[in-house]
Order: C-alpha cells, then sequence, then structure tokens
C-alpha cells in the first residue's frame, strides 16, 4: 500500500533531508531546519538557500527569488550518505574562504549517489 504524499510530508522532522525539484530540474537536497502545522522550512545543503514548502501539498519556494519547488522524494538516506549532507551542509554553512569549500572525495561520492537514489524513489 503506498503512504499518501500529505502524510509522509507530515512525518518530516527537523533534521531530515528530503528532495525537491524546480521547474527548469534544479535538484534540491534539503535538510529540514523548522516545522509549523501547515509548513516546513529547509536550507539547501549546498546553496544555504531558505525552501519553504506546505506540508499538505510539497509545493514550495525557494530562496530570495521565490522560485517555484516541489518536494518530488522524502525517502531516507542511509546513514552514511545522510551523515556526509551533514557534513557538506556545516561546510557550507560555516566556510570562512572559497578554499574551505572544496569537496572530498566521499562528499563528492555522496552527492552523485544522492541523484540517483532521490529519482528512483520519488514519492
Amino acid at each position: 500500500m503506498l503512504v499518501e504524499r500529505k502524510t509522509l510530508l507530515q512525518k518530516l522532522v527537523i533534521g531530515d533531508i528530503f528532495h525537491a525539484k524546480t521547474p527548469n530540474g534544479a535538484s534540491l537536497i534539503c535538510l529540514v531546519t523548522h516545522i509549523t502545522k501547515t509548513q516546513i522550512e529547509a536550507r539547501r545543503v549546498t546553496t544555504q538557500e531558505v525552501v519553504r514548502v506546505d506540508r499538505r501539498t510539497g509545493v514550495g519556494r525557494l530562496g530570495a527569488g521565490r522560485v517555484a519547488c516541489s518536494v518530488d522524494s522524502v525517502a531516507p538516506l542511509p546513514i552514511a550518505v545522510h551523515n556526509e549532507m551533514l557534513g557538506i551542509d556545516r561546510k557550507f554553512r560555516l566556510a570562512q574562504n572559497e578554499g574551505a569549500l572544496k569537496l572530498t572525495g566521499s562528499e563528492k561520492k555522496a552527492l552523485l549517489f544522492v541523484g540517483s537514489f532521490y529519482s528512483k524513489r520519488p514519492f
């Protein structure tokens, strides 16, 4: 039995990671940072842009430009990959210079993994 999209969105908690896309196909790996009854607020792991999504529909907006986006998967990542995403988020959030943003081999591998992982596990 398939679980409804709304039910899956309601199960997200702070610290979870989900995937969304923009109409032009941009991939958004998002870390949940705040939740209300009606909205999920997240941070895009690689760019630190804020994403706000309706908890019932999964439709939202990305960044200050208010680009439309839509959640397409909330499948839980394997723990090792989830931890790599948290590390990337931390790196991009706290970096003090461009040199600090260079990705490690394991971070690159995790980002490549995420692309195929979520595309195989849509709502």
